[in-house]
This record gives structure tokens, sequence and C-alpha cells, in this order.
């Protein structure tokens, strides 16, 4: 038999069966010869010439053992076309795979010219479990129009690194290679994962682009700041760490969520406030932020549309969430009261009680007449300045009381003493990890009521989410 023609097999077969041969490197023709092939070796359980016997499977590869995500299709696991730019970032790509495929995500990866002056196609496809495309006119992939399947045959095209030169080819429709014809032709939500100098992120020309690109439709997860590749450079470039692309992947490969807050402005406050002593020394607590952003991020997810007003943290701006950031507890107030009205506030940060009345203008020194002496003055109460006002209080004021003594006690006179509607008190002694770590317990008080909710030790996205919960609840009471 020289040659095969397949005719009137159903789309959904067809599909299979592009996808199998795409995985395994051949064409579909080679592909349906595979399978006779090993349908014949098979015997009488696939005896292709016994009448009614029954057809071979169409695609006898092992599923991945890990359990897909409930975004899965049909019948399969989620699908993603990874397209890999040409940045050093690229060796974060390889990590960003495997953690897609431990959560049961099939990976399909695009490898672009400058993308392989980095990593290599062979490592590429060997933690992927699939071939690694990289020519837009290898004849194993383009006979059937290869750049269409790996666009539309997914459920979401992740691009990481998403280099300054491939956003310029989207947001202008250039496509001059596999990865931008992909990106051109795809049907399917898109992630970019900028990575890039500052100087270039910061060029009009990108904010031109991302620009564009956003008004497209597409979704962007980080850049972040810190320490670029060159030395001494530093700033906003660096591409998101993998579990965090991962995490903006399941979000977008998730079926959509409740939206229970849509509607609703919520108002978060997180991290520390620095005070400053002179021009190098400040005041400062170990709050990392992380239950603050972990809040908003919640919240953001619920459908509110969320105000975060944030002291200094090292953390990415939550998706979808306004961040105002600050420094010290003066600038958080005025911050907060600037963005009055919300229909609750959350006060989470962890802001200084005292500051230096005089902070020095010029570095103070030592002398031989020893340390200097630092007079203090009282930082505003920002929560209790906001559920005290008379008017434009927000109708749920939620504060948080970080305590290391007497918990519940210290949390019942603080909710009395501020005038605040609920107060979710922890414990940040030492022992417990609380501050900077990832985990928390705590327990919920309200105004009205003489019962403790008391939370199991929880991850802090668990403790947000239940906050979230239960504010959902308020607001629809």
């Amino acid at each position: 038999m020289a040659s095969l023609t397949v005719r009137k097999l159903e789309e959904a077969l067809k599909a299979e069966l592009r996808l199998r041969a795409a995985r395994h490197g051949r064409s579909v023709e080679d592909e349906v010869r595979s399978i006779l092939r090993d349908a014949v070796a098979a015997g009488d359980s696939h005896d292709v010439s016994a009448p009614g016997a029954a057809p071979p499977p169409v695609d006898a590869t092992p599923s991945p053992t890990a359990a897909p995500h409930p975004a899965a299709s049909s019948g399969g696991s989620a699908r993603v076309t990874l397209i890999i730019g040409g940045g050093i970032a690229a060796y974060k790509s390889l990590d960003l795979i495997r953690r897609l495929k431990e959560r049961g995500v099939a990976v399909r990866c695009i490898l672009t010219r400058a993308g392989a002056e980095f990593i290599t196609p062979l490592s590429v496809s060997a933690l992927a479990h699939a071939p690694c495309f990289t020519d837009l006119f290898d004849p194993r992939s383009e006979f059937d129009v290869g750049h269409i399947r790996l666009a539309r045959d997914c459920d979401l095209l992740v691009v990481a690194p998403a280099t300054a030169d491939l956003m310029a080819k989207m947001a202008n429709g250039l496509a001059d290679d596999l990865a931008s014809a992909t990106l051109l032709a795809a049907g399917r939500p898109i992630l970019l994962a900028p990575a890039m100098n500052p100087l270039m992120w910061s060029n009009p020309a990108t904010k031109r682009n991302v620009a564009r690109l956003t008004a497209d439709g597409r979704h962007f997860v980080g850049p972040n700041r810190g320490e670029m590749a060159e030395a001494g450079e530093a700033g906003t470039g660096r591409m998101a760490e993998p579990l965090e692309i991962v995490a903006a992947a399941l979000s977008l490969l998730a079926p959509p969520a409740p939206r229970p807050l849509a509607g609703t402005r919520i108002l978060i406050t997180a991290g520390p406030t620095h005070e400053p002593i002179d021009p190098v020394r400040y005041i400062a607590n170990r709050s990392s932020g992380k239950q603050g952003y972990a809040i908003a991020a919640a919240a953001a997810a619920a459908g509110a549309a969320v105000t975060l007003v944030s002291g200094p943290v090292a953390l990415a701006d939550p998706a979808g969430v306004s961040v105002i950031r600050v420094e010290s507890a003066r600038d958080m107030l005025a911050a907060v009261e600037a963005q009055l009205p919300a229909d609750v506030a959350i006060f989470a940060a962890a802001v200084a009680d005292w500051r230096v009345a005089q902070a020095g203008t010029q570095k103070l020194k030592k002398t031989a007449a020893g340390p200097p002496t630092l007079a203090f003055a009282e930082n505003p109460d920002i929560l209790a300045t906001i559920s005290q006002r008379t008017s434009g209080r927000p109708p749920l004021v939620i504060g948080f009381a970080a305590e290391t003594e007497h918990l519940i006690d210290n949390a019942r006179a603080k909710l009395k003493r501020k005038g605040c509607d609920w107060l979710v008190a922890n414990d940040v002694s030492p022992a417990t990890g609380v501050m900077g770590g990832d985990r928390n317990t705590v327990h919920l008080l309200k105004r009205d009521s003489d019962a403790v909710e008391s939370w199991p030790v929880m991850g802090k996205d668990e403790v947000a989410a239940t906050l979230v919960a239960r504010i959902a609840e308020a607001v629809k009471g």
C-alpha cells in the first residue's frame, strides 16, 4: 500500500490523530500506519480483518499521572502551548514546564530561534514529553498548517519569557516566525510573562505595545522588581517566578468562578510602614505583607473592585488590584482617606505606633557623647480614625490584631477601643513564624457578638479566601 487516504472522520477523531502525530513527531498518515501496524501486531484482540472487530484505540499514550486541573477539557487534561522567547529568563521556563505538568496540564512548546541560544529543544521536549517546535517551515509539522494547530489545539497560550521583540510583533500583527504566526492565529487566551532590562521595559515603545496588548485582551503576569542578569542592574523587568505564572495560568484555565463581591469596593492596607530616623535609617517591623496581599487577591477574584494601600514589601502586585505604595503611617492614612468611600475597609497593615518626632536631615554620626537621644511621637491610628468617622465611614470596617500574649483578651479590648466592626486576631510570637511566613492561625471577633470564631492553621491564601467568603455573606445580608 503506497499511500493512505483517510476520509469521513469525525472532527474530534481528526483532532486526536493530529495531536498524537504531533506528540510522536510524525505526519498524520504515518500515525495512521503506526496505529494499523500496532493493531495487526496485537493479534486477535485487535484483528482488523475479523468481522465486527473493535477498532484500535486512537491514542494508547498513557495520560499524566498527576490529577488533571479542574479546567480539563472533556476527556483530557487542560492544554497549554508554551512559547519560550529569547532571554536569559528562558531557563525558568524549564521549571515552568515541570510545574504545569505536576498539576496535570499537557504542555506543548515552541522555542524561538533566540530562545534556543539559551536552552535547547532537547531539554524542552524531554521535560514536556512532547516534541519541541522551532521552525515555521518544518515539513514534519507544517504539512497540515501546524502553527494553526498549535494555536487552536490548546486551552491557553503562555509566552514566557515574553521579550520586548515578541510583544512588539504581537502588538503590530507581525508573523515572520513560528511563535509570532502561532500567536497571530490564536483563538485562545494568551498570558504574557514579560522579561527584559528595566530600561527596555520603561521605554515608551514598550509601554505603547503593552497598552495595545492589554486593550486587545492579553493577560500579563509580572514583570517583577529585582536584580537583573547584567552586573549592577536592578529594577522592574525580571520575569515572574514559575509558580506565579502557574497560578496566573490556572486562574485563566479554570471555569469562571462565582463573583459574590461584584460591584463592591474594598479598600485594604498591607505590609509594614517605615518611619525615618534620618535619610538612611528607619523604624520598621517584620511584616511581609503576605496576608494583606492574599486578601486583596481573593477579594479581586470574588469580583470586588480592590484598592491596596501597601507599605514597603517585596511582593508582586496582585492581579486585578489597584496598588498604591506608601512609606510612613501618615502617608498611609492620607492614601486611605483619599480612596474613600468604600463598602469594606480591611486594615491588615502592621503600622508603626511611633515615629521619631524630628527625623534628622543628615545621617546621624557617632560622637564621643554616645548614642543620640531620640524623641518619639505617636503615629495616627488609621484603624480608629476610619472606624470613628462620622461621615464616609465604610459600612464594614475590619481590623487586625497582631499580639504576642493574652491574644483574645487583648483583641477584645482593641475591638472595643478602635470601634471597628470585626477584628482578626493572630499570635505573632517568634515561635509561630507568622511574621514573614506562609501560614497563619486567626480568630475572628465581631462587635455585635461575644463569640470567637477560631480557624485552624491555614495557609495565608486560605485565610484570605475564608475571610472574603465571610465578607461576601455579610455584604449580601
